[in-house]
């Protein structure tokens, strides 16, 4: 599933009186978000040009255009920034984008389908599928690597699954 545009970021709220915002870069180099504007909001109908201002705890500090207030950034918060596919840079074949990884089937070796990726977390130790589908009680999450995901095919709209036994076992008897 390609998308034209991926997000990139996130406003976490205002950061001073000025309108400047703390924003939360997804970018491997956080600053490098500055780089893909403009940015646009989840719909597409606004568009925003980031000027980054200084490190700031949880982020970076940045100036929007058309924010003057520490009002008009605090009602931002929260809002997703995304940028246009083309301005982003290749990935290597073994990387992919969050958004091309959602809605993909998932498959074990014995090409059951298991269910479809309904979201990629990642809270500090590496990447998380979470998945629903057939038979399963509730979304699933698996990690997200070479040896748990061995194959992952965009053109055809799968990856394969190479669990180890249990992980999916439901711990209630």
């Amino acid at each position: 599933m390609t998308t034209d545009r991926i997000c990139v970021g996130a406003i976490a709220g205002a950061f001073g009186v000025q309108g400047e915002v703390r924003l939360k870069s997804f970018c491997a180099e956080p600053s490098a978000i500055a780089d893909y504007g403009p940015l646009y909001s989840e719909d597409g109908k606004t568009t925003y040009k980031i000027t980054l201002t200084r490190p700031v705890a949880g982020g970076l500090g940045a100036r929007m255009s058309g924010v003057k207030t520490k009002e008009e950034a605090d009602a931002l918060r929260g809002v997703q920034l995304f940028a246009d596919r083309a301005r982003l840079p290749s990935l290597p074949d073994d990387e992919f984008y969050h958004a091309d990884l959602i809605g993909l089937e998932v498959r074990d070796t014995g090409g059951t389908v298991l269910g479809r990726v309904l979201s990629v977390n990642n809270h500090g130790a590496g990447d998380i599928l979470e998945f629903s589908g057939p038979g399963t009680r509730g979304a699933r999450m698996i990690p997200f690597t070479l040896e748990i995901v061995p194959t992952v095919d965009l053109a055809s709209g799968r990856l394969i699954v190479d669990l180890p036994e249990g992980l999916l076992d439901d711990p209630t008897p």
